[in-house]
């Protein structure tokens, strides 16, 4: 189980690497258009897109792996039932969080395609295609700290906790 766990975070790091390369190929077309006399259709659109995309596919991944900012210089000289009571009070406040928001960027997909919102550019991009992303990377984000929740009740080491040892604060 904790292998296709680890694989659902890995695909997720792997969209958001993708979205970063399509943003490269975009600029590239647009570099290239420039210089031969043609233009992109949409580049901007999309390329703005792919930016959305990679940042909420991202989330998750980089949750998973410890590479979100966490203030370890003052948690490191806690007690283990202080934060114990911490790493509890902050998942369970940042799953509300993620659950939140991940309700309403479903809701925001959802009401782009009732109401057939469509792009300004040269292309008219129904709106709701771009957005599948952003609501995926949100749901992944709360499965990530659901997983977690779950490791600190169970009293095992949280997946973002694992890099914390390889900080060295001796060198900060």
């Amino acid at each position: 189980m904790s292998s296709f766990r680890d694989k659902f975070y890995m695909a997720s790091g792997y969209a958001a690497g993708f979205c970063i390369a399509l943003i490269m190929v975009i600029i590239l077309m647009q570099i290239v258009g420039r210089i031969f006399g043609f233009i992109v259709p949409s580049a901007e659109d999309v390329s703005g897109y792919a930016l959305a995309a990679s940042t909420f596919f991202g989330l998750a991944y980089t949750f998973h792996e410890g590479g979100h900012i966490r203030v370890t210089l003052v948690i490191q000289k806690w007690g283990p039932k202080a934060r114990f009571i911490q790493e509890l009070a902050v998942l369970i406040f940042g799953l509300g969080l993620a659950c939140y928001m991940t309700f309403y960027c479903w809701h925001m997909v959802y009401e782009s395609y009732i109401f057939e919102e469509v792009s300004h550019g040269y292309i008219p991009i129904p709106i709701w295609i771009p957005q599948i992303p952003v609501g995926l990377g949100m749901t992944a984000l709360a499965i990530a700290l659901l997983d977690d929740l779950v490791a600190v009740l169970r009293q095992r080491t949280p997946s973002y906790q694992q890099h914390e040892s390889d900080i060295n604060l001796e060198e900060i």
